[in-house]
């Protein structure tokens, strides 16, 4: 029996390592990049958050987020650990429920991969760039790099086309379409949301920790909290990922409300300025030791209050303003960043042809797909890398014979 799997990110390592572990089972592992986890040494910041310990069902998104199910729980976050400790990696758990390599390095994951795919019935080719797939009557034939490669069985694990500039292509959408599969709507998720404020420049590089809601049209859209981060063009960090998969879709008009002080009290925060305002503070450092002396200053000056006077001067309704914009600064959302910059992309092959329960393709027998590739995306934090390990597993498992 052999396995041809074709991409090797997350999904599809996870893949052939779960194929390989089965008797008689020869797996052929292509990648067309020049090294393996290329995306994953990038995740979270280097850092690679690897799973979280409350990655379950309801954290997934896509036109059947139910078919996430039997995967996760066929391999949950606390499988996930084991898994990884057995082959050689040490983690540690943040209290938010992130995991991330004790290292703190994300190159850690992707080694320890790359040292457990050393088996003898794994091959594995980089710089392999499959260019097409013919079904057969034993299998597949897949060609590429003016080479022919037969395989009984076939996992496309190509991933998405986010981050582009990492390698997300279009290759994994463009074979299984070929193979009379369809795909939704791509879309950028995980990712930046530009504002058309212009003081949002001036801010670049400082992050905040904020509770905060998004308004479409007036109406609530989705409510998130964690930290957030001003960028050149607009708002980034976990708080914003986790609401941008939607943001500025459909049209009208979208904003965003920050609480920059979440765990104070508009009255405690009243009560502060006041007793700066007795003791004659220059209004630009009314913030300070409070928020980031550039945040602080910038939100006194969006209040109304200017100039280097004395905040002696202050009346109860303008430290009652700057109050306000604390507990309440909105911006404007205009769009998302494209997919170079996402983290994850929203959308992907249609579910409704595979078998949740095996990652099998209902219309090709013995074709498998899993991770990015399928209409499958996570929350922000370790939810998309879980089901990156758990598809691929379900699919390498089954693919090599084992269920």
């Amino acid at each position: 029996m052999t396995v041809g799997i074709i991409g090797a990110g997350a999904s599809g390592m996870a893949a052939a390592l779960a194929a390989a572990e089965q008797p008689g089972c020869r797996v052929v592992l292509l990648e067309r990049q020049a090294r393996v986890g290329r995306k994953l040494s990038a995740t979270g910041n280097g850092r690679c958050n690897l799973t979280n310990l409350h990655a379950g069902a309801l954290g997934y998104h896509g036109e059947q987020p139910e078919f996430a199910g039997p995967a996760l729980e066929a391999f949950a976050p606390e499988e996930t650990i084991r898994w990884f400790r057995g082959l050689g990696l040490f983690v540690t758990a943040e209290p938010s429920g992130r995991i991330y390599p004790f290292s703190d390095q994300a190159n850690s994951v992707v080694d320890v991969l790359r040292f457990a795919l050393e088996k003898q019935n794994i091959c594995l080719k980089t710089g392999f760039l499959v260019e097409k797939v013919r079904k057969t009557s034993q299998g597949f034939l897949l060609e590429g790099n003016g080479e022919q490669i037969a395989c009984d069985k076939l996992i496309v694990a190509c991933g998405g086309l986010a981050g582009t500039s990492l390698g997300g292509s279009m290759s994994g959408y463009r074979l299984l379409t070929r193979l009379g599969h369809h795909t939704t709507r791509l879309r950028p998720a995980l990712v930046q949301v530009k504002t058309d404020w212009p003081g949002v420049e001036s801010l670049k590089g400082v992050r905040a920790e904020c509770a905060a809601q998004v308004f479409h049209n007036d109406k609530l859209h989705l409510k998130s909290a964690g930290q957030i981060q001003f960028t050149q063009y607009g708002l980034s960090g976990p708080v914003i990922f986790e609401v941008s998969r939607d943001v500025c879709l459909g049209g009208g008009e979208w904003r965003c409300q920050l609480d920059l002080l979440p765990e104070v009290s508009a009255e405690e925060l009243g009560e502060e300025l006041r007793r700066r305002r007795e003791r004659a503070l220059p209004v630009e450092e009314l913030l300070t030791g409070i928020l980031h002396n550039r945040l602080g200053r910038v939100l006194t000056r969006f209040s109304g209050i200017r100039g280097k006077q004395s905040a002696a001067a202050l009346s109860d309704g303008e430290l009652e303003t700057l109050c306000g914009v604390v507990k309440a600064f909105i911006l404007p959302l205009t769009e998302p960043m494209g997919m170079d910059c996402a983290q994850v992309t929203a959308g992907g092959v249609r579910t409704e042809d595979f078998d949740p329960q095996t990652m099998e393709s209902k219309l090709t027998p013995g074709l498998y797909a899993c991770g990015e590739v399928l209409d499958i995306d996570g929350d922000c934090g370790g939810y998309n890398l879980q089901w990156a390990w758990s598809s691929g597993r379900m699919a390498g498992l089954h693919a090599g014979g084992a269920l």
